[in-house]
């Protein structure tokens, strides 16, 4: 949620904010509007309450026909702060779903418009001459490393199962991610797959992405697609000794429906239903958040590089961000059997936003509850398979193994085909 201390003194910056996302300046003024509405309720009912307490107070000295004045009024007064009070839910309620409808306020530079509307930022890395270069798919199933037609057998379209080296290749690559986070002061978490509604929309992932999130109706649970979710919940309704930012870095399966995306990179593991995925996650102060983004960044880029990968990263547009972020930082890596560059990584600083919904806070200096700010960046996953096949490939259809990873597949330089 917004901060509404910042809708009152400042809705313009809310609405270009929502311009720039593509997204209704209406949604500003419905919420200045409910606003209003739930402190003039509370208004109504706290003043009611007041009188009542105050005759409350006078009556046991009364006598006479002021003390039945007094007996009729108490009456009368009990039904309209009963009344006042639901009036008053009635624009709480109002208020939250108004205040769940806006997201989170732009940063200033992010690029506006859509999904294509991104600025790159650099690119970094060599671009391997590869003139017929094979798929991950076709690698993968040289190498007996993916098996998609099984799992798709199993368990239906977009599925699949990593067999041998792609196993190992998985591990591996998670381990190295996870190992790296710990270097880098994060605290290794494995997290729950399952979270209660709660979670869910307080990390903003049951607004417009809702359709791409799994439910279990008989439980009332959702299966995360990120270890964001539960990680961003650690903390819900605690107010924590921030004096420097505490970093998380979960591991854990992931599952998303995919919905809308039919017939869109159906070939192989770009998306799919279920992958693995070590995610790292800050709480901070809201003034160290611009620098903990940039920390992040680094850190997913000192992975790639590690993995010899060549990357770009981009500033995403405003219009293509999600409910929470204020920024994100994507970094591509190159796909050669596409000829493009492919999200691996994203870091997002969502300031006080998802903070602000979990009840998530800190005390200042003067001991004052304040929100705290959240941050996210993906170390690494299943995806990462893709260009590590891709970008590695030999002529004959080897695979080179990155320094970083060769201690995870048994001191392995080279992935030889077995079909």
């Amino acid at each position: 949620m917004i901060d509404l201390r910042l809708l009152r003194e400042d809705p313009d910056a809310l609405r270009a904010s929502q311009a720039a996302r593509g997204e209704p300046p209406e949604a500003v003024d419905a919420l200045l509007a409910a606003d209003a509405s739930r402190r003039e309720a509370v208004q109504r009912f706290e003043a009611l309450r007041a009188e009542q307490r105050q005759l409350s107070k006078r009556l046991p000295a009364a006598t006479g026909d002021e003390k039945a004045a007094l007996v009729a009024r108490t009456r009368e007064l009990s039904a309209q702060v009963k009344a006042a009070e639901a009036e008053a839910g009635a624009e709480e309620a109002g208020l939250r779903a108004a205040h769940l409808a806006v997201p989170n306020l732009v940063e200033p530079g992010v690029p506006a418009g859509g999904e294509e509307n991104f600025a790159v930022l650099r690119e970094v890395g060599t671009r391997p001459s590869l003139p017929e270069p094979r798929d991950h798919l076709e690698l993968g199933e040289r190498l007996g490393a993916i098996d998609t037609e099984r799992g798709a057998k199993v368990a239906g379209s977009r599925f699949y199962y990593l067999t041998g080296v792609g196993a190992l290749l998985q591990l591996g690559l998670l381990q190295l991610a996870m190992a790296q986070a710990v270097e880098n002061g994060f605290r290794p978490m494995i997290t729950p797959a399952l979270v209660k509604p709660e979670a869910m929309e307080g990390t903003g992932f049951l607004g417009a992405h809702a359709s791409e999130v799994y439910r279990l109706e008989a439980d009332d649970l959702y299966l995360v697609g990120t270890s964001e979710v539960p990680l961003a919940a650690y903390h819900s309704g605690e107010i924590l000794t921030l004096d420097e930012p505490r970093r998380y870095a979960g591991w854990s399966s992931c599952f998303r429906r995919e919905a809308g995306s039919h017939g869109r990179d159906v070939r192989g593991i770009l998306r799919v239903h279920q992958f693995d995925k070590v995610e790292m996650f800050v709480f901070c102060r809201p003034e160290q958040a611009h620098d903990e983004h940039l920390r992040l960044l680094a850190a997913e880029e000192e992975l790639l590089t590690r993995l010899e990968l060549p990357y770009r990263v981009i500033d995403v547009a405003a219009g293509d961000l999600g409910s929470s972020a204020a920024r994100k930082y994507d970094c591509e890596a190159w796909i050669p059997s596409q000829g493009r560059y492919r999200e691996v990584t994203s870091t997002s600083n969502c300031t006080t936003f998802q903070a602000r919904r979990l009840g998530v806070r800190y005390r200042d200096p003067a001991g004052r509850p304040q929100v705290a700010a959240t941050l996210n960046g993906t170390a690494a996953t299943t995806r990462w398979l893709i260009p590590l096949l891709e970008n590695h490939q030999q002529p004959d259809g080897s695979v080179r193994v990155p320094k970083a990873l060769q201690p995870y597949l048994g001191g392995r330089d080279i992935l030889e085909p077995t079909a």
